[in-house]
């Protein structure tokens, strides 16, 4: 059976180590679309490719060496992957 796409967003999550309002201002603006979506809302057929979109999009990125270090400054902060560049 195939997985929701609230159950596919949380393995990305994990997956990313992406906090949920990062990851849902990322893909389709909206800092609350994790939270909405675990409190019951119903996704439409265009969130569901936009949101779809933004997870390939950010493996394949990935995959190329492309992306930052994970998570938001505050996790990088903790893991000391914060690296500032000074002009």
């Amino acid at each position: 059976m195939e997985r929701s796409l609230l159950q596919r967003i949380e393995a990305f999550l994990k997956e990313s180590a992406m906090p949920p309002s990062v990851f849902g201002r990322a893909a389709v603006h909206d800092p609350r679309l994790v939270s909405d979506l675990r409190g019951g809302r119903e996704p439409g057929l265009r969130l569901i490719c936009r949101v779809e979109h933004f997870m390939n999009k950010w493996r394949a990125d990935r995959r190329a060496g492309h992306v930052a270090p994970e998570g938001d400054r505050r996790t990088r902060a903790a893991r000391g992957l914060d690296v500032r560049v000074e002009a």
